[in-house]
């Protein structure tokens, strides 16, 4: 009924219009792919020389290393961002100004800063000669960094977005302040949050390849050894980015999933302590 109030329904003149569409839309779509096929072919680049490397067990072992190197480094920063990103987050909503306003500085300092100036920093300081870190955790470091600024803004953002009667209603239970921001305001607002929290796991993943300018391992370093050696540039990056779209790809669906299965069935915490039921387990 909704549906039909909001949205007319389209007659056969603007069905018909659409289909055209759709044909055309295919159809330029099929002509850039042929055209991108035939320079391809006319630049050499579909030679099997230059694919051969691909199917070679001990560079396709070398390619999959990379490929752990890199979901290593991007589930470290990951972690740690979200670590990073609640604390300042809640940092930045606290009463408290000296607490609220180094969370603050610190925020906006790695919000405002490049990735790959905080990598080549954290290489000088902790890789370079004979530093206690490898590049890898440089890259960590880096990520960790700007990804947790980014999140504690999501945070933020989250927690405030929480409706402020629940809050109320939480005091009025009898609840402290501590109570309410870990049962009633952070559960929703990951909720809330989640998608955004989804988009910085595969902006992550993604920034992981600027390690290389520091000689990080991952899929991009394997990327600049095999196309010098082999003088394949468009092949091993055809290849090497549709690991990266197929991974980024599955982490999308496995965090849809999490979401639908782990968030999406939760009742609010508030809700459970207003009615008085625990979703059939007893009564509070």
């Amino acid at each position: 009924m909704s549906g039909n109030v909001l949205f007319d329904a389209p007659g056969p003149r603007t069905i018909a219009r659409h289909r055209v569409y759709t044909v055309l839309t295919l159809l330029a779509l099929a002509g850039i792919i042929g055209f991108f096929a035939w320079r391809l072919q006319v630049t050499g680049q579909l030679e099997y020389e230059k694919w051969e490397v691909f199917l070679t067990p001990s560079y396709v072992e070398v390619i999959l290393q990379g490929l752990l190197d890199t979901l290593q480094m991007a589930f470290g920063a990951i972690v740690l961002a979200i670590v990073f990103g609640l604390v300042f987050g809640i940092g930045k909503v606290s009463e408290h100004a000296w607490l609220r306003w180094p969370s603050w500085v610190v925020v906006e300092f790695f919000r405002a800063v490049p990735v790959l100036m905080l990598m080549i920093f954290s290489f000088y300081l902790f890789a370079i000669g004979n530093g206690p870190l490898s590049p890898m955790w440089c890259v960590i470091i880096a990520l960790t960094c700007y990804n947790g600024a980014v999140l504690a803004e999501v945070f933020r953002a989250g927690i405030n977005a929480v409706p402020r009667g629940q809050v109320e209603a939480a005091y009025a239970l009898g609840m402290r302040k501590t109570q309410v921001m870990v049962q009633i305001q952070l559960p929703q607002a990951v909720k809330i949050m989640l998608p955004a929290l989804i988009s910085q796991c595969i902006v992550a993943l993604k920034d992981t390849s600027l390690g290389a300018y520091i000689l990080a391992p991952g899929l991009t370093y394997v990327y600049d050894q095999i196309s010098q050696e082999f003088k394949n540039q468009v092949p091993a990056a055809l290849v090497i980015a549709s690991i990266y779209i197929v991974v980024n790809l599955l982490l999308t669906a496995l965090a849809t999933w999490a979401q639908k299965r782990y968030v999406g069935e939760k009742a609010a915490p508030l809700e459970v302590a207003a009615t008085g039921f625990d979703d059939g387990r007893g009564t509070l």
